[in-house]
């Protein structure tokens, strides 16, 4: 396209100075790989992100070193060396504990989905070809100096989530790249979606069938969380590709609800909280996602509030405080959830009311347990167990306002009136 012709491109800014590239780690890594016949810049999310003006948090490099150099480089510099993924050029070099990923310049020699076969290259333009999209072929030396082969500059300016060459060539190396589509929509991008990317990715979602759920499941969080993620997730709905993903019918509404919430009492996003809202509406929806995903016992957790609804409705400040003892930490999940369905507006006071309660009271502890029960009389476990949880529930329902002496008294009387 003309608009990428190299004559039409604009310059890419320097990124001298970036506080990540002075680190004294980065810089190490990069002296160790640097010689007469030897280049080393850091490459994709690195490079985007400080473009953008966005936090560095990972640094990969790519090098024209062949992976065995880049190991004996790396350790004749006093730096530590793992051969991650050496079968594709990766070597993880670790400066002061900080790991970095570092690949060999390549060639797709043949493809076949995710096993091409490379051929290892210095060609910076070859190596840029073989990745997804333009906005992630963006490379800097070591003094900040950009590199922009296929001119993903513009296309990241302009939020354009453009794919390398032929869309539906690069889908079929990795399927897993069709949602990786929506999701640096949702991160990166402005306006509408690239034309070819989105036909080719609706016409190869069938592949999406042929991913691990571990991949599917890491794609799905990222979009959950990602600052677009309501427009993200509508057009996966739109396009006929969320019902395959998540093998149910999806609840837009209230996704879109759990949003405005948070982003009117500027709460942090949740992925498996934002799923619940998305996906959870009976107990077979947690057994369905928690194995077509295979979530943690954590996220099902917060998923089955999802099912159980831990809060009725909104709850005045005696319940709201029982809701947060026997809740705990998933008290604030399971009030947003209740929110959600109440039809309540995002920013109603009450309800921001109740979500606040965990920063101004704190949940007391039960004063009697089972060896305090069981000096009382000659009482079996089960019946130790039943006089407690009654004697808890008479607690919670005054309040919390009942003490240690009180207690007892009363179970004294329970267990006389047994006989």
């Amino acid at each position: 396209m003309i608009a990428h012709d190299s004559e039409c491109r604009s310059e890419a800014p320097s990124l001298a100075g970036a506080e990540w590239l002075k680190r004294r780690e980065t810089s190490a890594v990069f002296g160790a790989l640097q010689g007469d016949s030897l280049e080393t810049r850091a490459v994709g999310g690195a490079v985007r992100n400080a473009l953008l003006g966005l936090p560095v948090t990972e640094i990969d490099l790519a090098t024209t070193a062949e992976p065995e150099r880049v190991i004996a480089l790396a350790e004749e510099a006093g730096l530590k060396a793992v051969p991650t993924g050496i079968d594709h050029g990766t070597v993880t070099v670790i400066a002061d504990g900080l790991p970095f990923e570092v690949t060999t310049l390549r060639r797709d020699v043949e493809t076949f989905g995710r096993h091409a076969k490379i051929a290892y290259t210095t060609s910076w333009e070859e190596d840029a070809k073989r990745r997804d999209f333009t906005l992630n072929a963006l490379y800097a030396d070591r003094d900040g100096k950009v590199f922009d082969p296929l001119g993903g500059y513009d296309d990241l300016a302009a939020g354009k989530v453009r794919f390398i060459g032929d869309a539906e060539a690069r889908i079929k190396e990795d399927f897993l790249r069709i949602l990786r589509f929506f999701r640096f929509h949702a991160y990166y991008g402005k306006g509408d979606m690239d034309a070819a990317g989105l036909k080719a990715a609706v016409k190869l979602r069938a592949g999406i069938e042929q991913l691990s759920a571990e991949r599917i499941a890491g794609e799905l969080r990222r979009i959950l969380l990602a600052p677009q993620a309501t427009c993200a997730v509508e057009a996966l709905y739109d396009y006929g590709l969320l019902t395959g993903v998540l093998g149910g019918v999806p609840r837009l509404g209230r996704f879109e609800t759990l949003v405005a919430i948070e982003a009117a009492n500027r709460l942090a996003p949740d992925a498996s909280l934002r799923l619940a809202a998305l996906a959870v509406f009976v107990e077979e929806d947690v057994a369905r996602l928690a194995e077509r995903l295979r979530l943690s016992n954590a996220e099902q957790a917060v998923l089955t509030l999802g099912a159980e609804k831990g809060v009725a409705g909104l709850p005045e400040e005696t319940a709201a405080k029982s809701a947060l003892y026997r809740l705990g930490p998933s008290y604030r999940s399971a009030l947003l959830l209740a929110w959600v369905d109440s039809g309540a507006s995002p920013d109603d006071a009450e309800w921001s009311k109740a979500l606040a309660l965990p920063e101004r009271w704190q949940a007391p502890s039960f004063p009697i347990g089972g060896n305090d029960v069981m000096t009382l009389g000659e009482l079996k476990g089960p019946e130790i167990g039943e006089l407690l949880k009654v004697l808890e529930q008479d607690w919670i329902a005054s309040g919390f306002a009942l003490g240690r002496d009180e207690l007892l008294a009363r179970a004294r009387g329970l267990i006389a009136a047994r006989g």
